[in-house]
This record gives C-alpha cells, sequence and structure tokens, in this order.
C-alpha cells in the first residue's frame, strides 16, 4: 500500500508523475492528460460533470460540494497484485450532509481493456478469486457475459469500496470521455445493464442499486479537450 500523504496540484503536469508510464501515457489527444487539464481547468466541477449532477433523479445528488481530488488513486482487490488504478478519485458532500465517493475514468480513444473472455483466458485461481470478489461487491452473478469490458468491473468496485472506506451514503462510477464521437458507449451500456434494463444515455444518471446501504449511480459525460499539440 502507498503512502496516504497527498500534496496538492500546481497544474496538469504534476498527474504526470503519478501515471504507471509517464512518458507512455502522457500525450495530447489522449486520456489522461485531456482529464487533468480539464479538471485543473474547471478547479471545481467542469461544466458537463456538474451538469450531471445537477440533473440527478436523486435530490441530495442535484447539489454536491467538491471536497478533494486524487488523480491515480490505487485501490487494493484480493488476491495481492495490480490494484485498480483509478484516472481520479473525488470525494464530494450531497445536499443531505451524506458523502458521495465518485471512481471517475477518462477517454478518448482508449478503449476499456480487455473483455472478460480476453482477460480470463488463461484461468488462474487468482483471477477466478478476484472475479467473485468484483461480482460480490457489485451484486452480480458469478457468470457473467463474456464480452464484458474487465476494466468496468473493477472500476465500478473501486466506487463502492471508496464508498465503504469514507463511510459514504453515495457510490458513483463516471466515464469522463473526451472523444467527440463518444467511442465505447455501447461497451458502457452494455455494462449498465447488467444492472438496470433501462438503456444508459450520455449525459444522464443512472440509478444502479443499494449495495450494503450505499446508493450505486454510474454516468457517461462527454467533455472538450483542451489541448491538441
Amino acid at each position: 500500500m502507498g503512502k496516504r500523504i497527498y500534496v496538492p496540484t500546481r497544474g496538469p503536469d504534476d498527474w504526470q508523475r503519478l501515471l504507471a508510464d509517464p512518458v507512455k501515457h502522457w500525450k495530447a489527444g489522449y486520456s489522461a492528460r485531456a482529464l487533468a487539464e480539464c479538471w485543473e481547468a474547471a478547479n471545481g466541477w467542469p461544466p458537463e460533470v456538474a451538469a450531471l449532477l445537477h440533473s440527478s433523479p436523486e435530490p441530495a445528488l442535484s447539489s454536491v460540494e467538491l471536497l478533494l481530488a486524487i488523480p491515480e488513486f490505487k485501490v487494493s482487490l484480493p488476491p495481492r497484485g495490480k490494484p485498480s488504478q483509478n484516472d481520479l478519485f473525488v470525494l464530494g458532500r450531497a445536499a443531505d450532509g451524506q458523502l458521495v465517493a465518485m471512481a471517475i475514468e477518462g477517454k478518448v480513444g482508449e478503449s476499456f481493456g480487455p473483455t472478460l473472455a480476453d482477460w480470463n483466458s488463461a484461468v488462474t485461481s487468482g483471477r477466478t478469486t478476484r472475479l467473485q470478489y468484483l461480482t460480490g461487491i457489485l451484486g452480480l452473478p458469478d457468470e457473467l457475459p463474456p464480452t464484458i469490458r474487465y476494466q468496468l468491473l473493477h472500476r465500478a468496485a473501486s466506487a463502492l469500496i471508496l464508498a465503504t472506506q469514507f463511510n459514504a451514503r453515495y457510490a458513483l462510477m463516471l466515464v469522463h470521455s473526451f472523444s467527440p464521437t463518444r467511442m465505447w458507449f455501447e461497451e458502457y451500456q452494455a455494462f449498465v445493464q447488467l444492472f438496470n434494463t433501462q438503456d444508459a444515455r450520455p449525459n444522464q444518471l443512472l440509478w444502479l442499486g443499494e449495495r450494503d446501504g450505499i446508493a450505486f449511480y454510474s454516468g457517461w459525460v462527454s467533455g472538450e479537450l483542451q489541448s491538441l499539440e
């Protein structure tokens, strides 16, 4: 487990050193840099995220105070091994005074990584344990469609794990896309349908159910790239 001491950022470049590969993953037009530039420029909620919360079907989430935002926040998953590295973890306070834990995944043209079929093609006890842990947290059956993207599973689980750790009433997995064509939105829709038969739409906060006293939501918002140099 890494240190639990954090320092304020001075700008987007401070996010770069936290990346798994600070050179390869830090390019104009790619998600890590796009997310950093967007949130640093907003110095609070980016307009598209604020609009998503404002339109929430849950009144308490229509006005959320941003308390802290931590880039590249790692959430440990069993068994020991690679954690879920969230592009951004945000902790907020809802209008009812309860906390909101948000696990945010930035995207431009990058995919959500391997499907479950590819990720678990060589079945191991470790991967079986991890998958059972994730489905257990999310309240999903052990057997999932093989086309579901593994990244969405552990990102959604991260939101619930963080909500538990911070005693938050609300958990939210958010995809913050900077793709003008909303690339990979269909994969997000397929994932959300595991919880809710309602078709997910962009810029919609969708309720995914209650998990151990935590109200669980997901959303997809579209932002504009700040830099293309």
